[in-house]
């Protein structure tokens, strides 16, 4: 099978159909992991804002080391169906816990290309409780971007997005992931 790499040019006169398979799946894969960097970033964004109260959407008087909340603001906001379900844990320790720590696993598990299967359900199921709480979206009946998020995340682990520019490979092959393959 021929390989081609992204420096070597294709001589369309001598291109077949294997290298045109071959130069979109390579495209492709970039593709992903690109866009499995950037939804990582969308991940670590909101955790450094509310962790140290950058001022995008969190002043620092308002930052979890100063004492702030992280999931107040958003869940004391929350309409719809579950409003009242948000409201009754907006605030709660545990709640800006785990929502603090699943920000930052995702973030970290997306950028690094590792535990790309936990990291995909966390962050849709995430998502979708996100979505959840501002029932119906402003824009549309029922899509909005979380759930195009959501998707998109699951895509990434289909794909295994975490083997171009991260260390999906490597992750794969470590003791622990052999002994606990649901980790990849």
């Amino acid at each position: 099978m021929t390989q081609i790499h992204l420096t070597t040019p294709v001589d369309p006169a001598r291109e077949t159909k294997t290298t045109r398979f071959l130069s979109h799946e390579v495209t492709a894969r970039y593709l992903w992991a690109i866009t499995r960097l950037c939804l990582g970033w969308t991940f670590l964004w909101p955790f450094l804002d509310k962790t140290l109260g950058l001022g995008h959407e969190t002043t620092a008087a308002h930052a979890w080391i100063n004492g702030g909340s992280p999931s107040n603001g958003f869940l004391s906001g929350a309409v719809g169906p579950f409003a009242s379900i948000y409201h009754s844990i907006a605030g709660a320790g545990w709640v800006n816990w785990m929502f603090m720590i699943g920000l930052l696993g995702i973030a970290l598990a997306l950028l690094l290309g590792i535990g790309m299967r936990i990291a995909a359900v966390a962050g849709a199921v995430l998502l979708v409780l996100m979505w959840s709480a501002s029932l119906p979206p402003q824009d549309n009946i029922f899509m909005d971007n979380h759930i195009v998020y959501a998707l998109v995340l699951l895509g990434l682990a289909v794909v295994g997005a975490g083997n171009t520019f991260g260390l999906g490979r490597w992750w794969t092959q470590t003791s622990l992931v052999r002994r606990f393959p649901w980790l990849t």
